[in-house]
């Protein structure tokens, strides 16, 4: 069991176990960290130099989301994670953008199907993952718009 935990290119999906701690999927592990998995976005926004209320501001001037933000954990890599409920509630599930493969609708829940394949299901409606899947992907479009300008000049 981990005290911490580094979200990196690989990590696919938090999940929360309980109160005080949580699953971090992988593409090939699995880790039960003693964290909650608030508490592990907010730790890894804080290690990649910024914190949670910052990298909400920054999604919040790029895009206009206003709730449920997905965030930027890093931006040289283009790390995006977002929520699968308000980010009040402790059980928030946090998705990576960049390793979903698909999204599949079933009649009281989704499934992710990640990069390798893996499939998690959420009980969440297919509706509201879609929807948060498409403002993560436009976080990183603005996101991706931005460091060409900057590359250009």
């Amino acid at each position: 069991m981990l005290e911490e935990y580094e979200i990196n290119e690989d990590t696919q999906a938090i999940l929360p176990i309980d109160s005080t701690k949580s699953v971090v999927y992988e593409q090939d592990a699995e880790y039960i960290v003693n964290q909650p998995s608030n508490k592990i976005i907010n730790y890894n926004c804080n290690f990649y130099g910024s914190s949670y209320l910052g990298r909400c501001e920054g999604t919040k001037k790029l895009t206009g989301i206003k709730t449920k933000y997905p965030i930027i954990i890093e931006e040289s890599r283009q790390i995006i994670f977002f929520p699968t409920s308000s980010t009040r509630n402790q059980q928030t599930q946090w998705i990576s953008l960049n390793n979903i493969k698909s999204i599949e609708k079933k009649s009281d829940h989704s499934i992710i199907i990640f990069d390798n394949d893996k499939k998690i299901n959420f009980d969440i409606s297919y509706y509201s993952l879609n929807n948060q899947y498409i403002r993560a992907n436009l976080l990183q479009s603005k996101l991706y718009e931005r460091i060409i300008k900057k590359q250009s000049k």
